[in-house]
């Protein structure tokens, strides 16, 4: 058996492990989700940090014992170190770390973003840069060139609510069980997305003049609408009966935006090859959506919901990839919000350049 990595995730409220093989094949994959949250519906760091301490040794015996290895066979040991609830992160780099020291083999250090970016990966070979990378999660909501692994520009991200938090909100808000996400996906099925016009965050500018050269998110003022809508219906006692409508057009107004700013920098980048990550992505409207928007002459990678969610596969593959490489990019320890290593701002006159690196790419027009 070649020798296999060892990948443990606890950022938020899953706590997982994975073994993958030198060709990155999983070899096994255990996630544990933390149920207390639904009681207060969103997550609680406390109660978060205690459970991934209470769990990560089972998880990690269990993905030990699945892929039919002892903790001596492995090569590395890897954590999502950053970025993340810190408890949490504190829980994952802290057990990997002594465990690497104790087995005398390396400690990867891998930011939680930058694995979602190989979440596909694991499932599709072909999704390797070059392409637009749409990273969506309940904390992050991000836009990225990748010409090549390790190296990202960044096009843009949230200025305040992840895209994933803001389904959590709202589902809340509509009475609907955590996660907000999934819920409101099987609610809007059953509603008419035109029901309520719900703002799309700076999709125009002042003046209904298109926004050009700008790829950053918004949605607390989404978020806020839905709200003051919820509070006028409750008024008349019709949240109940509005419940599915107001789902529908609120994931309307959501994918209107993600596809419409992912579109938008596929023109500006030159290539229509797009990959998307993060629990988010698991949404299939989203995915219906950016592949009728990309074309059939693009391609869209995209991942089962089991490697889309915080999962210890993504992190381990992400490992592989810093340990041939040569570098960790800066990591050492756990941070809240440390930037993903090897990010830099995009620049326009990129465009040229990123053109001739994306094969079978449609020519597309530039919006400017």
């Amino acid at each position: 058996m070649t020798a296999p990595i060892l990948g443990i995730e606890t950022t938020c409220d899953e706590t997982s492990a994975a073994v993958l093989d030198e060709r990155g094949t999983i070899l096994s994959l255990v996630i544990h989700s933390q149920d207390v949250h639904r009681i207060y519906g969103g997550v609680v760091p406390e109660l978060a940090a205690r459970d991934h301490l209470k769990r990560i040794e089972p998880v990690v015996a269990a993905a030990l014992h699945e892929a039919g290895i002892a903790r001596r066979d492995l090569r590395a040991i890897a954590a999502a170190a950053a970025p993340g609830l810190i408890g949490a992160l504190l829980v994952g780099v802290t057990w990997s770390r002594a465990a690497a020291f104790a087995l005398g083999i390396p400690w990867v250090p891998v930011h939680h973003m930058e694995g979602h970016l190989f979440g596909p990966l694991l499932e599709d070979p072909a999704a390797v840069p070059p392409f637009v990378g749409l990273l969506v999660s309940g904390g992050h909501t991000m836009l990225l060139w990748v010409p090549e692994w390790g190296s990202y520009f960044l096009l843009g991200q949230t200025r305040d609510d992840a895209a994933g938090e803001a389904f959590d909100k709202v589902g809340k808000l509509l009475g609907l069980p955590y996660p907000g996400g999934p819920a409101i996906e099987a609610a809007a099925r059953e509603g008419d997305p035109e029901r309520y016009a719900f703002p799309r965050p700076m999709m125009r500018r002042k003046g209904g003049a298109p926004v050009t050269g700008a790829f950053d998110f918004s949605f607390s003022g989404l978020k806020t609408a839905v709200a003051r809508t919820v509070a006028r219906l409750e008024e008349a006692d019709r949240v109940r009966d509005e419940r599915a409508h107001l789902a529908a057009s609120f994931q309307q107004a959501v994918l209107d935006v993600l596809a419409g700013r992912t579109l938008a920098a596929v023109e500006a980048v030159g290539c229509d090859r797009v990959l998307v990550g993060g629990g988010v992505s698991a949404n299939r409207a989203l995915r219906t959506r950016l592949r009728g928007d990309i074309g059939p002459g693009g391609r869209l990678f995209t991942g089962s919901p089991r490697v889309s969610l915080d999962n210890g596969a993504m992190i381990a593959r992400a490992a592989q990839f810093r340990l041939e490489a040569g570098t960790f990019g800066g990591l050492s320890e756990a941070s809240a919000s440390a930037p993903m290593p090897g990010t830099l701002p995009w620049r326009p006159e990129m465009r040229d350049s990123s053109q001739g690196s994306c094969p079978g790419s449609a020519a597309r027009p530039s919006p400017n």
